[in-house]
């Protein structure tokens, strides 16, 4: 559905971004992150046939940037980060002068809109003028622009940008309905652990270059392979007790305490860490809490692009 091929952009002798390989098939919901500067809008303004590479290549849909931008513009829905509206418009007026701009005639292109409205649940506000939208609603009226054609690719600079707590919830409900209709989504955010709840895939882009492409699970394995569990014991004078015998045990390789709780780092030997659980029963120690450290999107982005200097 997308794929690019070390694509790099120059401005002089500076990269914007350096051997980009990227590959999505239909239905991927991409999660692309990186600081301001890091090179997500030049990826996706070059893949949406805005930008020319200095070189490499880019296809959406089997078809190149180079000999087939029209074809891409048809299948593509781009949304900026910003973008401006139609003071003397209302909202139904704007989607309707963007229709008849994707040559949909006569009553489909009321239809449509009206479809595109109650997708993005902006139908109560078909009559107000489109400036007087706030941010979250301006934004789900640009997505609703997008899908006027029902491209099959949607590439989003950062959608979730500058929302209120409720407006990122309901974006990030459409974006994962939008993925559940089979679209093709990269998506920009700083909004991390969102990303981690919506995205199938995620790319971590550090200074034009790509240092990580892969699925969320595997990015969390990358950042901290080996599983750290969280563990509570009672009673209280017998902690001491509980220390000793874990760091004793064959499957344990670290152990650190903080008021009671103990983060046991487990070896590659802890296939099945179940059994620890069990051991430590037996031992007489009453379990009060067993469960793996949750790693989120946040730590592993701040790991992975730790030395930076970029400030999110």
């Amino acid at each position: 559905m997308i794929r690019t091929t070390n694509l790099t952009k120059k401005y002089g002798d500076m990269y914007a971004i350096r051997g980009i390989n990227l590959e999505l098939e239909e239905g991927d919901l991409f999660g692309f992150i990186g600081p301001n500067g890091a090179g997500k809008t030049t990826t996706m303004r070059i893949i949406a046939t805005l930008l020319t590479p200095t070189y490499g290549e880019a296809y959406v849909c089997d078809n190149s940037i180079y000999t087939h931008p029209k074809e891409i513009r048809r299948l593509v829905g781009y949304m900026p980060d910003f973008f401006g509206v139609y003071d003397d418009m209302t909202v139904i007026e704007y989607l309707e002068f963007f229709a008849a701009a994707y040559r949909i005639q006569g009553p489909q292109r009321r239809k449509r809109c009206d479809e595109m409205l109650d997708i993005v649940d902006l139908d109560f506000k078909r009559d107000a003028y489109a400036n007087t939208l706030s941010r979250g609603q301006t934004q789900r009226l640009g997505l609703a622009r997008v899908l006027l054609h029902d491209p099959q690719v949607l590439l989003l600079d950062e959608p979730l940008s500058g929302l209120d707590p409720r407006a990122r919830i309901e974006m990030r409900n459409l974006l994962r309905k939008l993925g559940e209709m089979g679209k093709t989504i990269i998506v920009s955010s700083h909004i991390l652990p969102e990303l981690a709840d919506i995205c199938n895939k995620v790319g971590i882009i550090n200074r034009g270059e790509m240092g990580f492409n892969d699925s969320i699970e595997k990015l969390i394995k990358t950042v901290r392979p080996n599983t750290v569990l969280e563990v509570v014991v009672t009673p209280d004078d017998r902690q001491d007790e509980a220390e000793r015998f874990l760091r004793a045990h064959a499957w344990v390789e670290d152990l650190t305490r903080h008021n009671g709780l103990m983060e046991v780092t487990l070896n590659s030997d802890a296939k099945d860490y179940g059994r620890l659980a069990s051991e430590i029963v037996h031992a007489g120690f009453d379990l009060r809490k067993f469960t793996e450290k949750a790693t989120n999107l946040e730590s592993a982005f701040m790991a992975l692009t730790k030395g930076s200097g970029a400030k999110i």
